[in-house]
């Protein structure tokens, strides 16, 4: 049997390769809103970030977000990712 490949997707924050199920996924629609991605297959551009607090303080710092999309961030999706970070929740 041939072995399944893992897709890897790099962390905004720490800037490392990680599988995809283990990060947290932002998305932006084609409308131009900005939500975080429960599911993983919502459509869009997406970025990636682990579910550590210390990535999360790293990409707001960096305004990696920002980079990633173009365009500003509104603060709602921080304080939903610091929320999710809080309440250990990963998906």
């Amino acid at each position: 049997m041939k072995k399944k490949k893992t897709p890897l997707r790099k962390c905004i924050g720490c800037q490392e390769m990680k599988p995809k199920k283990e990060l947290i996924r932002i998305v932006s629609t084609k409308e131009g809103e900005i939500h975080l991605d429960d599911t993983g297959k919502a459509h869009g551009r997406g970025a990636y970030i682990c579910s550590d607090q210390k990535c999360f303080e790293k990409a707001r710092k960096a305004r990696s977000l920002n980079r990633s999309f173009g365009k500003e961030v509104p603060d709602e999706v921080y304080q939903d990712l610091k929320s999710k970070l809080n309440n250990g929740e990963t998906s």
